[in-house]
């Protein structure tokens, strides 16, 4: 049996993920946290083989509290779960300690597939984040072998530009379609507040004030046509 504690500021996603957990023969769900501190505090006396985690928490972050695990609990394994799919999160919390990334996107199946492979002590990365992750190595390689690079040809994208994730530049070209938050959430079968993060990370990468800001650097940069 695989003793899994949830660790996520929201409890109404901890009650789903338990719920849909619950139908699971090897798994069981043997505590909650909505924080990082709180976590740490439950693992003293609840013993368990994965934690779920979420990155952004209050009081203590998956960062710190993955890295607080790794000296205080080392065989306790992380598997984060959590809707930033940019490679810097998941490369930081790696790093930190977490064993596995998995996008709050992703299917139960894949989700609970996730929690077996890091149980055993192997490495797991969602499908969504491979993809994005070799979506970026082929951009980069086609950048780096082609003289022009541009929305025309012979010009070149600054050196200067942004890096976006594939999600976030599909979330870019839907913004300056005019979309919504809500539709384009419909659209990419999200919900509202994965694509609010996905524009709040794109609004701090690119220091854009304001939307017509945020798409004429995009077009200005080569990030959308």
């Amino acid at each position: 049996m695989i003793r899994i504690i949830l660790a996520d500021d929201h409890a109404i996603l901890r009650d789903g993920i338990r719920a849909l957990l619950a139908k699971e023969p090897d798994m069981e769900v043997v505590g909650e946290a909505p924080n990082g501190q709180a976590l740490l505090e439950l693992l003293v006396h609840t013993p368990a083989d994965v934690v779920l985690m979420d990155v952004n928490m209050p009081v203590l972050d998956g960062f710190a509290a993955a890295m607080a695990m790794r000296t205080e609990f080392p065989d306790v394994r992380v598997l984060v779960l959590s809707m930033l799919d940019h490679e810097n999160y998941v490369y930081r919390m790696l790093q930190a300690g977490a064993l596995g990334y998995v996008l709050k996107n992703a299917d139960i199946t894949e989700i609970t597939h996730a929690i077996r492979t890091v149980a055993a002590g192997r490495e797991f990365l969602c499908t969504e984040i491979g993809l994005n992750m070799l979506q970026r190595l082929v951009q980069q390689t086609a950048v780096s072998t082609s003289p022009a690079f541009g929305t025309e040809a012979g010009t070149t994208r600054p050196a200067n530009a942004v890096e976006l994730s594939g999600r976030e530049r599909e979330v870019l070209r839907l913004i300056a379609e005019g979309l919504t938050n809500a539709e384009i959430a419909e659209k990419l079968f999200t919900s509202k507040r994965t694509i609010e993060t996905h524009r709040q990370n794109i609004i701090e990468k690119t220091q854009a004030k304001n939307t017509a800001a945020l798409i004429r650097y995009a077009m200005n940069h080569g990030l959308i046509e």
